[in-house]
Protein backbone atom coordinates (compact mmCIF):
# COMPACT_ATOMS: atom_id res chain seq x y z
CA UNK A 1 0.00 0.00 0.00
CA UNK A 2 1.64 3.34 -1.11
CA UNK A 3 2.00 5.84 1.61
CA UNK A 4 -0.76 8.75 2.05
CA UNK A 5 0.48 12.40 0.98
CA UNK A 6 -0.51 14.77 3.38
CA UNK A 7 -0.06 18.43 1.30
CA UNK A 8 -0.08 20.99 4.08
CA UNK A 9 -1.06 24.67 2.84
CA UNK A 10 -0.53 27.94 5.20
CA UNK A 11 1.00 30.96 5.08
CA UNK A 12 3.18 30.52 8.38
CA UNK A 13 6.69 28.84 7.22
CA UNK A 14 7.32 27.95 10.82
CA UNK A 15 3.74 25.97 10.64
CA UNK A 16 4.56 24.93 7.61
CA UNK A 17 7.53 23.51 8.87
CA UNK A 18 6.08 21.93 11.72
CA UNK A 19 3.81 20.47 10.26
CA UNK A 20 5.68 19.00 7.14
CA UNK A 21 8.11 17.14 9.99
CA UNK A 22 5.58 16.20 12.13
CA UNK A 23 3.65 14.20 9.13
CA UNK A 24 7.20 12.98 8.35
CA UNK A 25 8.26 11.79 11.37
CA UNK A 26 4.67 9.71 11.98
CA UNK A 27 5.37 7.54 7.98
CA UNK A 28 3.38 10.01 5.84
CA UNK A 29 4.57 11.63 2.37
CA UNK A 30 4.17 15.18 3.13
CA UNK A 31 4.66 18.68 1.03
CA UNK A 32 4.03 22.06 1.96
CA UNK A 33 3.25 25.12 -0.02
CA UNK A 34 2.90 28.84 1.04
CA UNK A 35 -0.32 29.84 -0.33
CA UNK A 36 -3.63 28.01 -1.69
CA UNK A 37 -2.59 29.29 -5.63
CA UNK A 38 1.03 27.66 -5.19
CA UNK A 39 -0.67 24.47 -4.35
CA UNK A 40 -3.51 24.64 -6.87
CA UNK A 41 -0.57 25.50 -9.45
CA UNK A 42 1.74 22.80 -8.59
CA UNK A 43 0.91 19.09 -9.72
CA UNK A 44 0.01 17.77 -6.39
CA UNK A 45 -3.83 17.96 -7.01
CA UNK A 46 -4.77 14.92 -7.84
CA UNK A 47 -1.56 13.47 -5.59
CA UNK A 48 -2.56 14.68 -2.42
CA UNK A 49 -4.80 12.03 -0.24
CA UNK A 50 -5.23 14.75 2.41
CA UNK A 51 -4.79 18.40 2.90
CA UNK A 52 -4.25 20.62 6.30
CA UNK A 53 -5.46 23.71 5.11
CA UNK A 54 -5.34 27.39 6.78
CA UNK A 55 -8.34 29.15 7.22
CA UNK A 56 -6.94 32.78 6.56
CA UNK A 57 -3.77 33.03 4.01
CA UNK A 58 -3.43 36.07 1.75
CA UNK A 59 -5.39 35.62 -1.33
CA UNK A 60 -6.95 32.61 -1.21
CA UNK A 61 -8.38 30.95 2.28
CA UNK A 62 -8.77 27.80 2.78
CA UNK A 63 -12.71 28.08 3.08
CA UNK A 64 -12.31 29.10 -0.17
CA UNK A 65 -10.20 26.40 -1.43
CA UNK A 66 -12.35 23.51 0.09
CA UNK A 67 -15.11 25.21 -2.03
CA UNK A 68 -13.25 25.13 -4.96
CA UNK A 69 -12.24 21.52 -4.54
CA UNK A 70 -16.14 20.25 -4.03
CA UNK A 71 -17.36 22.81 -6.69
CA UNK A 72 -14.64 20.80 -8.89
CA UNK A 73 -16.28 17.80 -7.16
CA UNK A 74 -12.08 16.65 -6.24
CA UNK A 75 -12.88 14.50 -3.28
CA UNK A 76 -9.40 14.90 -1.21
CA UNK A 77 -10.37 15.58 2.58
CA UNK A 78 -9.52 18.46 4.17
CA UNK A 79 -8.64 19.74 7.53
CA UNK A 80 -9.15 23.48 7.98
CA UNK A 81 -6.48 25.03 11.10
CA UNK A 82 -7.06 28.48 12.03
CA UNK A 83 -5.98 30.95 15.35
CA UNK A 84 -9.49 32.52 14.93
CA UNK A 85 -12.33 30.65 16.14
CA UNK A 86 -15.41 33.16 14.60
CA UNK A 87 -18.64 31.93 15.11
CA UNK A 88 -20.49 29.95 12.63
CA UNK A 89 -17.50 29.34 11.15
CA UNK A 90 -16.32 25.75 12.62
CA UNK A 91 -20.79 24.56 10.88
CA UNK A 92 -19.71 26.48 8.02
CA UNK A 93 -16.47 24.29 7.43
CA UNK A 94 -17.88 21.29 8.53
CA UNK A 95 -21.16 21.57 6.38
CA UNK A 96 -19.20 22.77 3.10
CA UNK A 97 -16.59 19.40 3.23
CA UNK A 98 -14.46 19.74 5.58
CA UNK A 99 -13.51 16.51 7.88
CA UNK A 100 -12.39 18.52 10.62
CA UNK A 101 -11.63 22.02 12.06
CA UNK A 102 -8.91 22.17 14.76
CA UNK A 103 -8.37 26.07 16.74
CA UNK A 104 -4.46 26.36 17.05
CA UNK A 105 -2.66 25.79 18.90
CA UNK A 106 -3.55 21.92 19.10
CA UNK A 107 -2.35 18.76 19.51
CA UNK A 108 -0.41 16.31 17.67
CA UNK A 109 -2.68 13.93 18.23
CA UNK A 110 -5.89 15.81 17.74
CA UNK A 111 -3.83 16.47 13.91
CA UNK A 112 -3.29 13.20 13.94
CA UNK A 113 -6.27 11.88 14.63
CA UNK A 114 -8.11 14.10 12.16
CA UNK A 115 -5.76 12.68 9.14
CA UNK A 116 -6.47 9.40 10.04
CA UNK A 117 -9.94 9.75 9.99
CA UNK A 118 -10.35 11.11 6.84
CA UNK A 119 -8.29 8.98 5.47
CA UNK A 120 -10.20 6.26 6.53
CA UNK A 121 -13.64 7.97 5.33
CA UNK A 122 -11.97 8.74 1.90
Amino acid sequence: MAVPLISVVDDDVSVREALWGLLRSVGFAANSFASAEEFLASDQLGSANCLVLDVRMPGMGGIELLRRLVTSHRKIPVILITAYEEEGMRARALSGGAGAVLIKPFSEEALLSAIHSALIAQ
